[in-house]
């Protein structure tokens, strides 16, 4: 699969930021409740526009500043923006990073153990495997998987839609015209951009390819959409099962067994499986490049088996964090972690950011 220059460009950065964000943001179905949804539907619709406005002014800020001081892993760039202070990014990379791992090893497991009665171990160990895989070939490995799955992946969240509007169409119609907007709204779509932006840095081993000043903003405005598309096909499904769905632990599930296709049942499955190799891969690959630019400081080049190696030791922290029951205790400072975000990335994009690009003078039309 060749990627061209303006696909990688314009759209690879927003497929990559999409495949970081799927697993936890999209694949259960629960956020999309709890952040859009339980506003209403027109609400929730709101909401989801505002997340996808926030995603795309600091996508495109991101992808500028790093542009212009040639941060392509998420230390430099944290430098570039925070100085001395960069080493509080890290810390809030390193605890999210840490949790998404433990979260996606032990629904990996889970997900095979169901669909194919693998032992919950060896699905573990397999999925490992696969990102060991990925991270070991490097960046345009990466680059290609990432592309084809999302066109996977968009196109099983199409026909999800797509299935539920002729089921269910017209409660759709219904719920939307409504107009139910529930106090609040604002907060949910402003929450739910900061819950998920705080790791787009990890996306910018993919801007080296972005030679200008108008390519950043266009692929940054772009991110947006492309990030929040399969959350959309799923709100909108979702909507015909409005208010029932609310109560549902895993909104998915409830929508796929009322369709009552097995085989879509397993696709979704597969589909979601991919999504969490995705996600561990992405977020791995972005601590090794960051590794990668030290080696560089010292005239070095990191070894690819010392990248197989890390990708390995991070996949089972996460697995034993996974095995042990540990993850409700991390959980329980997510919280703390996503306001860490707030202060150590969201705002100062917006303003030491915005500062730095207005003073820049390496501009390009």
């Amino acid at each position: 699969m060749q990627l061209t220059r303006t696909f990688r460009k314009y759209f690879l950065p927003g497929l990559i930021f999409q495949s970081l964000i799927i697993a936890g943001g999209y694949g259960t179905g629960r956020e999309i409740v709890e952040f859009f949804l339980n506003y209403g539907p027109a609400g929730g619709l709101l909401a989801m526009v505002l997340s996808t406005t926030i995603w795309c002014g600091v996508c495109a800020i991101t992808f500028e500043l790093a542009r212009i001081t040639q941060a392509y892993d998420y230390r430099t760039f944290s430098q570039q923006l925070l100085g001395r202070a960069w080493f509080m990014y890290e810390l809030c990379y390193m605890g999210i990073m840490l949790l998404i791992l433990s979260v996606i090893a032990a629904a990996a497991g889970s997900i095979l153990e169901e669909l194919a009665s693998i032992p919950y171990s060896i699905g573990v160990v397999g999925m490992m495997a696969s990102v060991g895989f990925l991270v070991f070939h490097g960046t345009k490995t990466i680059e290609k998987f990432f592309t084809a799955w999302s066109f996977v992946l968009y196109a099983v969240y199409i026909v999800f839609l797509a299935w539920n509007l002729a089921h269910f169409g017209n409660e759709i119609t219904q719920n939307l015209a409504s107009l139910e907007i529930l106090p609040n709204w604002y907060i949910g779509g402003i929450e739910y951009a900061a819950y998920n932006v705080g790791i787009l840095p990890a996306v910018l081993f993919c801007i080296r390819h972005i030679e200008t000043r108008r390519e950043a903003i266009v692929a940054g405005l772009l991110a947006g959409p492309l990030g929040i598309l399969p959350g959309m096909f799923f709100l909108l499904a979702m909507i015909g099962q409005y208010p029932e769905v609310l109560s549902q632990t895993v909104p998915s599930n409830y929508l796929l067994e009322i369709i009552g296709s097995r085989t879509f049942q397993v696709t979704f499955q597969i589909v979601l499986l991919g999504t969490l190799i995705e996600t561990g891969t992405g977020l791995i690959h972005a601590f090794n490049e960051r590794v990668s630019t030290t080696f560089q400081e010292q005239g070095r080049t990191m070894p690819a088996a010392l990248r197989l190696a890390v990708a390995i030791g991070l996949l089972a922290i996460g697995a034993l964090t996974a095995q042990f029951g540990l993850i409700d205790l991390i959980a329980k400072g997510y919280g703390t972690i996503t306001y860490g975000f707030w202060i150590v990335y969201l705002l100062p994009v917006f303003t030491l950011g915005v500062w730095k690009i207005l003073k820049s003078k390496r501009t390009q039309p």
